[in-house]
């Protein structure tokens, strides 16, 4: 008897495998979106500057990902847990605070120690994909504008300190998590899959930056009336439009965390509708707008598509389709 209840339920474990495939599978995807943010940013840029916007693109997963890698895992998620995909318990414990007040976790340094099960370790690669997206925001609205070695500097901070603070405040179980507790705030901090603590805190560094650098050269004109400074590659910025469609079916049906929960296929049909509805939504408001018939307004549908999915993302497994609809026009 005694051996029967420690043995684990073959059930319980193959869905934990199989959920622990599936994130693994939707951290691929969001990885392959770099590829889609380095052609967008790069084909709605100047041609002279194609190579600079390009490498920061590239670079920036390295450098996230091995300041994430070193300190900034244990930082956002020392004290996470989750036993759907058997992360059955915690890598580490509170660095800073305790109780419904921590703000810094600790453990599972470079991903060391024996706590760093291979649920552990797919986990980490599914949050550094999250950390790699807040960290590539910025190569957009900074672009054809800051210097390579203050883009060296970002990429390892971002990794390294700005993602994991936020990440441990929240999905990582820290003080906005358990707003629910310490002041009675409902279900407390609620974020499915990074609509606050992926864009929202990117979109801070991004706008932040913009602000400190300033316009490019040459986007206003003596006047003070902004001049257009086109992109040099459409299609390149449309292909790599629709690469961020697909790579965003991994950023919000895999956060369920769970191949087990059906919610997934609610989650990916309304990244979908969101995409599609943000398009033609631009479509029409530019042919509006627009009295000529150019590729010149074809950047604008990918402008509008891209910010669209990530829109509703703090509940997209939750929302009805009809809302969805709504959400993005």
């Amino acid at each position: 008897m005694k051996f029967l209840l420690e043995t684990p339920d073959p059930v319980t474990v193959l869905g934990q495998q199989v959920s622990l495939m599936w994130i693994v599978i939707g951290a691929a995807l969001v990885v392959f979106m770099q590829a889609g943010f380095a052609l967008v940013e790069t084909g709605m840029t100047q041609a002279k500057n194609a190579a600079h916007v390009v490498s920061t693109n590239f670079a920036i997963f390295g450098l996230g990902f091995i300041g994430f890698y070193l300190v900034g895992f244990a930082f956002s998620f020392g004290g996470f847990s989750y036993s759907a995909f058997g992360m059955d318990a915690p890598v580490g414990s509170s660095l800073l605070g305790s109780g419904d007040w921590v703000f810094l976790w600790k453990g599972g340094w470079a991903l060391s120690g024996e706590a760093m099960t291979p649920a552990a370790v797919g986990f980490f690669l599914y949050m550094v994909a999250f950390m790699d997206t807040v960290a590539t925001i910025p190569t957009g609205s900074m672009a054809e504008r800051w210097k390579w070695s203050s883009f060296v500097l970002w990429g390892f901070f971002c990794g390294a300190v700005y993602y994991p603070i936020i990440a441990a405040w929240t999905w990582g179980g820290g003080w906005l998590a358990k707003t629910w507790s310490s002041m009675s705030l409902g279900a407390g901090y609620v974020d499915f899959a990074g609509s606050g603590v992926v864009h929202a805190v990117g979109g801070v560094a991004a706008f932040t930056g913009a602000v400190v650098l300033g316009p490019r050269i040459g986007k206003f004109g003596a006047d003070g009336k902004p001049r257009t400074i086109a992109g040099h590659h459409v299609p390149m910025a449309m292909l790599g439009t629709f690469i961020l469609l697909f790579g965003w079916f991994g950023f919000n049906a895999a956060s369920t965390f769970a191949a087990t929960d059906v919610q997934f296929a609610v989650a990916a049909v309304n990244t979908a509708i969101a995409g599609a509805f943000g398009s033609i939504t631009a479509m029409l408001y530019i042919t509006r707008r627009v009295t000529s018939s150019n590729l010149a307004k074809c950047p604008r549908f990918c402008e509008h598509r891209v910010p669209s999915m990530p829109q509703f993302r703090s509940a997209p497994g939750t929302y009805g389709t009809y809302v969805s609809n709504l959400s993005v026009t």
